[in-house]
Formats: structure tokens, C-alpha cells, sequence
């Protein structure tokens, strides 16, 4: 079977004229060369070199096939230092780290896509509260963590954004009001409230008290979203959550915004490690791009 040794045989004969340095070029022997060489020529039916006291002369046919060799032998080299500059090692593994609902929404499909990309670097996603993930970072058990509201000199790829609303059942008066209008969060403070985190220190208690305020009937607390909104829909209490993790079956359920405005943005953020490796960058240049 034919490899690359055979053609860095051939480019090799023709460069020194003989076949004994050509094989001590490749690491072979000079039978060994003799050998392989007649077989190359026996395969490809035509002979690449002719023998003239003890050099190797270049056919016109050898000529032709030397070119090609070099060029083969040239893109094979190119691509090899392309592996070595995006991927590193050949495989790595990357630590990630998120809240409940970013996991389940947004990371799965950069993920995949990522995967497509670079097969040979593993992404563990790990899940806990927007707390641990900056806990995780300071302490560099992760190479990417995603975080609510990054300050601007943490140069964090925005994932994405959106605005808080209240959600209430149908039956509660405020249902009737106007979209435009949207509602004060201090209108709700009083109100049963469902208490939804989704894994996050950022919810509607920290928004209320972020305004001097205080939700005063907290009924149950809940880290899903999905339970949040189940609840609401049976008529327990009033919530607020995230627009973009609304119910898509909105069936006896009012979604208000909220008047001042109030939004949330969650950005991948690198750990502060200086060592991470190629990999790293690989990821974080894909999702660049992705969300650009």
C-alpha cells in the first residue's frame, strides 16, 4: 500500500540523485528504498527513474510525478501545522459552567455545533446558581462560566438579553390592563407572589429590594421556570419571569412588562486562568462567531 514515505522517497531521489542518501533522508534502508521504489513504479505502470552510474535520472513521466509529490507533500504539511495551531494537543477537555436555564436553552445548540467543529474537544457542562459559577471561575474550576450581567471589563460574549416581565393568570385584574402600559413592580409587592429563581441571586425578591421594596406573600419557591409559570396558570400567585422563558401554550396566562423597563443580559465569561490552552480559544472564537 502506498503512503507518504513513498513520495518523500521520490522527492527525495530526485533532490540528491541517489537512492542510498534519499533512503538515509527518509530513514530507510537502502534496500528497503529499492524496494519501495519498485513498487511505486510497478503500481503506477511507468518508471519515474532511469539508472546512470549510480544516479538516479529524473524521467520525463518522473519529472511530472516529483511535482505532484511536492505539492502532496506541501498541503500535507499545511494541514498539519493548521491542526497544530487550532487544536492543540489533538484532544482536550473544557469545563463549563451555567445556570439551570441556560443550559437547557441556549448552550445545547452552540454546543452541538461546536462538537461538529472540533470532534476532538470534549465540553462538560456543569450546572449550579449564578453564585457558584462566579465561585467557580475566581477559583479556576472552569474554563467558561456564564453570568448575569457581566461588568464591561470582564469582556464577556453576550449569550443574550431580555426583559423581566410579570405574569399573571387571566382572572387577575391587572390582566386587563394594556401592553403599553405595562405595570410597576411596585404595584405587585403585595401580591401572592410564586417565587421563581431559576437557579439564579437575580429574581424578583433582589429586584424588589434593589428598589427599596419588599415582596410581602411570598406563597412557594420555586427554581424552575416552568414550575413557576404551572403555578401561576393554577391560580397560586403571580410571578416574574424572564420574557424569553415564557410558556410558549400562553392559555390562561397574562404576561405584562414591566413599566420602568427591567432587563437581564448572561454573557460567557473566560476563567481569569492565563493558561488555558488552544482549545480554549477555539471555543471562545466560536461562539463569537455564532452570536454575532
Amino acid at each position: 500500500m502506498l503512503n507518504l514515505t513513498h513520495w518523500r522517497l521520490v522527492v527525495s531521489i530526485a533532490d540528491t540523485g541517489t537512492i542510498s542518501q534519499a533512503a538515509e533522508n527518509v530513514g530507510m534502508t537502502q534496500s528497503g528504498a529499492s524496494q519501495a521504489l519498485a513498487q511505486l513504479e510497478k503500481h503506477l505502470g511507468m518508471k519515474l527513474f532511469s539508472r546512470s552510474h549510480r544516479q538516479m535520472v529524473v524521467t520525463a513521466f518522473g519529472e511530472q510525478v516529483v511535482e505532484q509529490a511536492r505539492n502532496m507533500l506541501m498541503h500535507h504539511c499545511a494541514i498539519r501545522d493548521l491542526a497544530n495551531r487550532l487544536g492543540g494537543p489533538g484532544s482536550a477537555r473544557l469545563k463549563l459552567g451555567s445556570f439551570p436555564s441556560i443550559i437547557s436553552t441556549l448552550l445545547p445548540k452552540i454546543l452541538r455545533s461546536f462538537h461538529q467543529r472540533y470532534p476532538d474537544i470534549e465540553v462538560v457542562a456543569l450546572e449550579g446558581t449564578d453564585e457558584e459559577v462566579e465561585e467557580w471561575l475566581d477559583h479556576q474550576h472552569i474554563d467558561f462560566g456564564v453570568v448575569l450581567n457581566p461588568e464591561p471589563a470582564r469582556h464577556a460574549i453576550v449569550l443574550g438579553r431580555d426583559a423581566w416581565v410579570a405574569l399573571l393568570p387571566t382572572t387577575h385584574p391587572l390582566s386587563r390592563r394594556s401592553t403599553r402600559q405595562g405595570v410597576d413592580l411596585s404595584e405587585l409587592v403585595h401580591e401572592p407572589f410564586i417565587l421563581a429563581t431559576g437557579g439564579c441571586s437575580v429574581h424578583a425578591q433582589s429586584l424588589a429590594r434593589s428598589r427599596s421594596l419588599e415582596l410581602t406573600d411570598i406563597r412557594v419557591s420555586v427554581q424552575s421556570w416552568d414550575s413557576a409559570c404551572a403555578l401561576v396558570r393554577e391560580g397560586m400567585g403571580i410571578a416574574l419571569v424572564p420574557e424569553s422563558l415564557l410558556p410558549e401554550q400562553m392559555k390562561g396566562l397574562r404576561a405584562l412588562p414591566l413599566s420602568p423597563s427591567v432587563d437581564r443580559t448572561f454573557g460567557l465569561v473566560r476563567s481569569t486562568d492565563t493558561s488555558v490552552n488552544k482549545a480554549a480559544d477555539a471555543f471562545r472564537q466560536h461562539v463569537n462567531v455564532v452570536k454575532s
